[in-house]
């Protein structure tokens, strides 16, 4: 059986499995936008200033970003299309190169992208819930072991993974309704945030910081300015800037992970890929606007614990700031967590079909869902919860997150070349010149991150790494076991 072949016995085999297709266009496009909105967009543009010191470069990182994240996804809509299947980018990942390639992402996924990201949000939310109800605060300690302490909001944040994933479980229409309900309500609040704070701008705060917007220059919690001494350490800092930009942009591609739950894929993955990462790159855009429009640029920078977005609102609405900001930002991140629980698991799904991965995760339970897959998910972001360091390996994993992108997106020229026949219901607009640029934009951010910040580099990809003795351990065991069951079928035989 040629590849092309076995991709389409595959696609068959996942129609076959019993998915159930409950996801239309407009859910699928709120998946892509809340998974992308959680906490980051009202915390980042405090390190991103720092490093750019300017009101315009704050917003140039912001476009950046987001015109690295909707090139990627006008790139893997073709992808969609070609291959509307359980897993996404792993299935695209496996059928431009191999089954190692694509077991290293789906390890590095399960390890920290996925579930480190759902650790970091599930805390998130209590952080915010604390300025309501001080005893879940993360500075407190629920209980301690020796150096090893536990806060409420860890604890809580465990919790509800456990909630959310239960639900899932219970699923896809159970998740699809609490996605629909928080999406809107969070795209709707952002959007009322944002039209309130430049109705009621604060003329000469925009004045001052726009009157030298293009200088790109440190600024520290003091508010003192330091010029950078080169063009090298100039691009350094753009790239260390974009770093937190792209963690908030991440996950607009867990909606090719559900494709076997999509009605009419082909079409609706790409679409929503498109309109997702808009809405998104508008809002996160217009956002800053208000922030620099509110407060001084050394007041995003010196932000408390960085919550630019509680700094701005309180600047906006006054005293009851804080109450509307935390609010939304617990509406944000509930609704990030279940997009991110839900999506993730059908990951490993597919890994398993591929007896790459634990044989429980690669079957559906009775609600057509892969349960167990969820569970394990649920574990292992709770151990990272526990562990406390979910934050720095979001930012170790950033390098990992784009290499992985770059890598899919130069997929499609080689199954243009591999797979000339296939069907292509959508093809990749701006190709070949688009998905150039997002390649040649990535590579000069890894290469910026390698040699400025290599504390962002090296980290995520030794985790990367090392799924390649466990992807060999596998295979072998794999090997082994079909060469038991050979071996009994010829005894039975004789």
């Amino acid at each position: 059986m040629s590849k092309e072949s076995a991709g389409q016995a595959a696609e068959s085999a996942d129609q076959a499995a019993g998915w159930k297709r409950e996801l239309g266009l407009l859910d699928a496009t709120l998946l892509v936008a809340g998974s992308m909105i959680g906490s980051g967009i009202f915390i980042v543009s405090a390190d991103i200033t720092r490093h750019t010191g300017s009101a315009g470069w704050l917003i140039a990182v912001w476009l950046i970003g987001g015109f690295m994240t909707l090139t990627a996804a006008l790139s893997y809509g073709e992808l969609s299309g070609m291959y509307p299947r359980a897993g996404g980018q792993y299935v695209y990942l496996k059928e431009a190169y191999n089954p190692l390639v694509a077991f290293l992402y789906g390890w590095s996924l399960f390890t920290v992208i996925q579930t480190g990201t759902i650790a970091a949000v599930g805390v998130s939310f209590y952080k915010f819930l604390a300025y309501f109800v001080p005893a879940v605060s993360e500075d407190r300690v629920l209980f301690s072991v020796g150096s090893f302490r536990v806060s409420p909001a860890q604890a809580l944040a465990i919790a509800t993974i456990a909630l959310l994933t239960w639900i899932n479980t219970r699923g896809i229409r159970n998740g699809k309704i609490i996605q629909t309900t928080f999406t809107l309500t969070k795209v709707l609040s952002m959007a009322g945030l944002i039209l309130f704070g430049l109705v009621f701008l604060k003329h000469d705060v925009w004045s001052a910081n726009w009157s030298d917007a293009w200088k790109l220059r440190s600024i520290d919690l003091s508010g003192s300015f330091r010029e950078y001494t080169d063009k090298p350490a100039l691009w350094g800092a753009v790239a260390a800037a974009l770093v937190g930009a792209i963690v908030s942009y991440d996950a607009w591609n867990n909606v090719t992970f559900v494709a076997g739950e999509i009605n009419n894929p082909k079409r609706n993955i790409g679409l929503s890929l498109l309109l997702g990462t808009v809405i998104v790159t508008i809002l996160y855009v217009l956002l800053n606007l208000m922030f620099t429009a509110e407060l001084p640029l050394h007041a995003i920078a010196s932000a408390e614990k960085d919550r630019v977005g509680i700094v701005a609102a309180d600047a906006t609405f006054g005293p009851a700031g804080t109450a509307v900001i935390a609010v939304m930002i617990m509406i944000a991140t509930f609704g990030c967590n279940n997009g991110l629980i839900l999506a993730g698991a059908r990951v490993y799904y597919s890994m398993a079909r591929d007896g790459l991965f634990f044989r429980r995760t690669g079957v559906l339970n009775k609600q057509a869902v892969p349960g167990f897959a969820l569970w394990m998910q649920a574990g292992m972001a709770s151990v990272l919860c526990l562990s406390g360091r979910y934050g720095d390996l979001l930012d170790m994993i950033s390098f990992v997150v784009v290499l992985f992108y770059i890598l899919t997106i130069f997929g499609i020229y080689i199954l243009r070349v591999k797979r000339p026949g296939h069907e292509r219901p959508y093809k990749a607009i701006g190709y070949p010149v688009l998905p150039a640029v997002y390649i040649l934009m990535g590579l000069c951010f890894c290469g910026l991150l390698i040699v400025y910040k290599p504390g962002f580099t090296w980290p995520g990809l030794i985790i990367a790494l090392l799924g390649i003795p466990v992807y060999y351990l596998r295979r072998n065991a794999l090997r082994r076991e079909g060469s038991k069951t050979s071996a009994g079928a010829e005894v039975t035989a004789g």
